[in-house]
C-alpha cells in the first residue's frame, strides 16, 4: 500500500521529522485558502502515486495569489501519468542550497533492511544507482539487533555529506529506520532532503509504502488504504481482498495461487502477448469470488482478451465454472473475449457446466495463452 506524500508527511512529523507547513486541498478555494494561510512562495503538488511529478506539471511554485489560483486550476484533474489528480498538497517553499537523498528498504539479495544516503537528491535515485552507483552510501541493518546510532553517522559521513548538518541527517535517517520497522514499510525515503541557508534541514518530499499483508497490526495505517487508492481499479481490488497489480498491457489474467498466475504472465509474453494484470483469486474461491475478479478485469480499458488459469486443489474446478457462468450470464454483452483452462480437482466437471456460448475452453495453459494473445490482437488491428 502506497502512501501519499501528504500520508506519509504527517508520519514524519508526528515522529519529530521537520516537514514544512501544508495544507491538503481539493478544489482552487481551497488551495487558495491554503496559500493565505501559508504564505509565498508555496508550492502546489499533485498528490499521486507516480515519480516524476515536477517534470510532468505536477509540481509549480507560486509566487503570489494570482499564480497559485492558475497552478491549482491546471494540476487539479490533470491526467498525470494516467492517473486523473483530485487534490493537492499547497506547501511552503522552502529556500535550499542543497539537495539529498535519504532512505531504507529491504535488500533481497542481503535479507536485510539497508540505509541509503546520497548528495545528488532531488533527481531518480534509480537513474543515480545506474549511472553513478558510488554516489550512494549504504549501510545494512541486523533486523535481529535493530539500528545502531553509529550506522547512521556512518553512512551519512560515507556519503559525504557536509559535517554541519551529517548529525541532523543521521538523526533524520535514524527515525526514518524506525517508521519503516514500526509501521511494516517495504520503503521509506525522502528525496529530496534540502538544506537551508540556515543549514536547516527539511523533508521535502515523502515516500513510504507499507506491507499490505500486515495491515491487520496497523489498523491506523488500515484506514488511510481508501484515501490511498488512486483509481476504481485500485479500490475494487482493496474491496475484494485481492492480490492484484496493474500492468501495461492487453491480456487480462486471473488465476489461484501466485506461481501460477506468473506462470501465466511468462506465457503470454513468450508467445507475444503483453500482460495488463497480476490478479490472484487466492485458494478455496467460490463463486462470488470468481465473479468479482471478472468485474475487476472486464473494468479495465487496458485490456482487450482475458485468460482464466485455474488448477483445481481448494479450488473446485466445478465452482470456479459456476462463478464464470454466473459472472458473464449477467451482462447483455461479453465485453471481452474469455479464455479458460481448467486442470486440477473437478477440472471435468468443470468444462461440462461451462457455458461454451460465454467462453472458449481450452485443454492445455499453452493453448489457452495462444488462443487469448489471438484474441487480443485481433481487437487492435
Amino acid at each position: 500500500m502506497k502512501l501519499h506524500e501528504y500520508q506519509a508527511k504527517s508520519l514524519f512529523a508526528d515522529a519529530g521529522i521537520p516537514v514544512p507547513d501544508s495544507r491538503l486541498a481539493t478544489s482552487v478555494d481551497e488551495a487558495l485558502d491554503a496559500v493565505d494561510e501559508i504564505g509565498y512562495p508555496a508550492a502546489v503538488k499533485a498528490q499521486v502515486h507516480v515519480g516524476g511529478r515536477g517534470k510532468a506539471g505536477g509540481i509549480k511554485i507560486a509566487t503570489d495569489r494570482e499564480e497559485a489560483e492558475q497552478y491549482a486550476e491546471e494540476i487539479l484533474g490533470m491526467d498525470l501519468k494516467g492517473y486523473t489528480v483530485d487534490q493537492v498538497l499547497v506547501e511552503a517553499g522552502v529556500d535550499f542550497v542543497d539537495e539529498l537523498y535519504v532512505g531504507v528498504t529491504m535488500d533481497r539479495g542481503e535479507g536485510k533492511p539497508v540505509l541509503m544516503v546520497s548528495t545528488e537528491g532531488g533527481v531518480n535515485i534509480e537513474e543515480v544507482a545506474e549511472e553513478n552507483p558510488d554516489a550512494i552510501a549504504r549501510e545494512h541493518v541486523d533486523p535481529a539487533f535493530g539500528l545502531h546510532p553509529y550506522q547512521a553517522r556512518k553512512v551519512v559521513y560515507e556519503a559525504g555529506v557536509d559535517a554541519d548538518v551529517a548529525l541532523d541527517v543521521a538523526s533524520i535517517l535514524s527515525t526514518l529506520y524506525d517508521l519503516y520497522e514500526e509501521n511494516d514499510a517495504s520503503e521509506i525515503e525522502v528525496n529530496p532532503v534540502m538544506i537551508t541557508g540556515d543549514r536547516d534541514v527539511v523533508a521535502a518530499d515523502a515516500v513510504m509504502n507499507i506491507d499490505e499483508d500486515a495491515l491487520f497490526r496497523q489498523p491506523d495505517l488500515a484506514e488511510m488504504a481508501e484515501a490511498s487508492y488512486e483509481d476504481d481499479l485500485e479500490r475494487k481490488a482493496g474491496e475484494y481482498g485481492f492480490d492484484y497489480v496493474r500492468l501495461s498491457g492487453n491480456v487480462g489474467i486471473i488465476g489461484n495461487g501466485a506461481g501460477l498466475v506468473m506462470t501465466t504472465l511468462d506465457l503470454v509474453d513468450y508467445y507475444g502477448g503483453a500482460p495488463a494484470n497480476f490478479l490472484d483469486i487466492g485458494g478455496g474461491a467460490k463463486a462470488e469470488r470468481v465473479t468479482q475478479a471478472l468485474d475487476m478485469v472486464f473494468s479495465d480499458d487496458n485490456v482487450d482478451a482475458v485468460v482464466f488459469n485455474i488448477f483445481g486443489g481448494i479450488t473446485r474446478g466445478d465452482e470456479v465454472a459456476k462463478g464464470i457462468n454466473e459472472a458473464l450470464e449477467g451482462f447483455d454483452e461479453i465485453p471481452k473475449k474469455v479464455v479458460v483452462r481448467l486442470a486440477g480437482t473437478n477440472a471435468e466437471e468443470g468444462m461440462e457446466i461451462l457455458n461454451t456460448d460465454l467462453v472458449e475452453v481450452e485443454k492445455t495453459l499453452e493453448d489457452a495463452v495462444q488462443r487469448a494473445v489471438k484474441n487480443a490482437d485481433e481487437v487492435t488491428q
